[in-house]
């Protein structure tokens, strides 16, 4: 079984864990499964937009991608929720990522 389907049983038992969703995402980023990766932390972002890292990897798809206008704009909504959430290590890898932008 590969660690995607072992995160697919875990998503299924609890579909409302974020970070579940999230590592599925990495999971298919680390293939550079870039468009699978988006849909998951897209659907991530749905259901939890509070959830501050899905925007810095997100974005970082995006870019990858070559989609820099959906970067952007997901490095701008991260950074609008790290300050929101006062998570400082988050808003400070958001601004720097936009800036290299």
């Amino acid at each position: 079984m590969s660690r995607i389907d072992k995160l697919r049983d875990f998503l299924a038992a609890d579909p409302n864990d974020s970070f579940t969703r999230y590592a599925i995402g990495l999971e298919y980023g680390k293939d550079e499964n870039y468009p699978k990766a988006i849909r998951v932390l897209e659907e991530l972002r749905e259901l939890d937009p509070e959830y501050v890292p899905l925007y810095y990897m997100l974005a970082g798809y995006y870019r990858e991608m070559g989609d820099l206008e959906n970067a952007e704009a997901t490095y701008r909504e991260g950074i609008t929720k790290a300050r929101e959430a006062n998570d400082l290590h988050a808003l400070s890898e958001l601004e720097a990522a936009l800036d290299e932008l």
